[in-house]
């Protein structure tokens, strides 16, 4: 039986021990920060900030966002009268337990978020710390019983969704052959200065997809084909990149950087090297979710909603694009301008240790700002400061499409991306985006326009 947990709301004093109120706890015991989603929003940031310590890389980190946020949607979704589970919806996702008893959305939710996220990332002790911290707070404002029904709940959610994170071949691809560069051939990839990283991931299409059909199911049409002929097209679009830089604007920088997304860039001066770490391209559009869900004043379940279909559409979408890349294993502008145009070219921004078509920032970014177009309509005006803390200004944007827009062509600003992989991978990610929007129903009545 669906247990009712209502967000807001009051209950008469006689039910104030039974949990009939915003998250299963009284109201005048539960904070204005649990029952609007701010928690929610708090563990995201959490994840990130534990990510960025330990340099995950953009497509490991897609999938450390999504199975917290789909454990964390499971609870709330079982309290919420009007709105789904996802089993059955995402790809061989089982049931996930119902409580059994009254439990507290806002602690069982932390608990499956918290559990898995742990499970997932090198050194979740952040996370664990956090987690008791929000236990013995709970216990000292909740009933006890309460407390102790809800932590095994969002445990038993948990374990759930792991044996399901366990078996998307992750584990497998650990020990597949890694990527083999192809010397012979000059139109492929090969490893770019100044580290020279073999290429990343190159097993990562192997992964279960959350609503793909297949993993090559939204594949592109294929790059121009590798040609130093001056007439030819991808001469052309190699040197609109050299170009690009060569000549490049004040605001192109500043946005190529803003958008860089590196979660590990190396500075090399003479035998010293420094190395800065920040967020994953994922991790910028989580960031954009936490902001827009705040703005918009979302609750919990419309938050972890948020939090879960933009999750699941960037693990889908570096599925998505990493298929690609492998495939067409395209040569990085670096490469082919320093051995055919400048020997001293270098590109604003360090280019990734992968091929280049399609450009994973702009599939992503296709992907996820059209989940969240879909939950919060358009125009949506929001000033992104999630950079800020990496020292770089906030940027405004009038929606989620635009700030898509502008994450793509940064690719090119920055001198790592022709135009091609830009404008087909944003079309590859919006495709991707809406059939995650029409394939996974969150509510009873799919009305997304309730949300504004």
């Amino acid at each position: 039986m669906r247990l009712i947990s209502r967000l807001t709301g009051v209950c008469v004093l006689i039910l104030a021990l039974q949990a009939c109120s915003p998250g299963g706890s009284t109201a005048e015991n539960l904070a204005p920060s649990e029952s609007s989603g701010d928690y929610l929003r708090a563990w995201n940031k959490a994840l990130s900030d534990v990510m960025v310590h330990d340099i995950v890389s953009p497509p490991v980190a897609s999938r450390n966002y999504a199975y917290p946020n789909i454990a964390a949607y499971e609870v709330l979704a079982h309290l919420e009268a009007e709105f789904l589970s996802l089993s059955g919806q995402l790809r061989e996702f089982e049931p996930t337990p119902e409580p059994t008893e009254t439990v507290s959305g806002y602690v069982a939710s932390s608990v499956a978020f918290s559990r898995v996220a742990q499970a997932l990332v090198f050194d979740g002790t952040p996370l664990a710390q956090r987690e008791d911290s929000l236990l013995a707070d709970s216990r000292s404002r909740f009933d006890s019983e309460l407390v102790e029904a809800s932590v095994a709940y969002g445990a038993s959610v948990a374990e759930a969704v792991l044996a399901y994170a366990r078996a998307d071949n992750y584990a497998q691809t650990r020990t597949m052959p890694q990527f083999v560069v192809n010397a012979d051939d000059p139109g492929r990839w090969q490893p770019t200065p100044p580290d020279y990283v073999p290429g990343l991931e190159p097993n990562w299409n192997r992964l279960r997809p959350f609503t793909l059909a297949s993993v090559d199911e939204f594949q592109p049409p294929p790059p121009p084909p590798f040609d130093t002929d001056p007439s030819s097209p991808f001469y052309a679009e190699m040197m609109e990149v050299y170009e690009a830089v060569a000549e490049a604007e004040d605001e192109h920088v500043e946005i190529a950087k803003f958008w860089d997304c590196n979660p590990l860039v190396s500075t090399h001066i003479g035998h010293v090297m420094t190395f800065s770490k920040k967020i994953t391209p994922g991790g910028h559009w989580i960031g954009i979710t936490k902001i827009a869900t705040s703005q918009a004043g979302l609750d919990a379940m419309r938050t972890a909603e948020a939090y879960a279909l933009t999750s699941i559409a960037l693990a889908d979408g570096f599925i998505s694009c990493w298929d690609e890349k492998y495939r067409s294993n395209l040569i990085r502008p670096e490469t082919v301008i320093n051995q055919y145009v400048d020997p001293e070219w270098r590109p604003v921004l360090q280019t990734p240790p992968f091929p280049e078509y399609t450009s994973g920032h702009s599939v992503i970014s296709g992907a996820a700002s059209t989940v969240l177009t879909g939950l919060l309509g358009e125009p949506f005006p929001f000033l992104d400061d999630t950079e800020v803390e990496f020292g770089l200004p906030a940027r405004s944007f009038e929606s989620f499409r635009q700030a898509a827009d502008e994450a793509a062509i940064s690719r090119m600003y920055g001198g790592i991306h022709y135009r091609q992989a830009i404008e087909v991978g944003v079309a590859q990610g919006r495709s991707l985006g809406e059939a995650v929007l029409e394939r996974v129903q969150t509510r009873v009545t799919q009305d997304f326009a309730s949300t504004q």
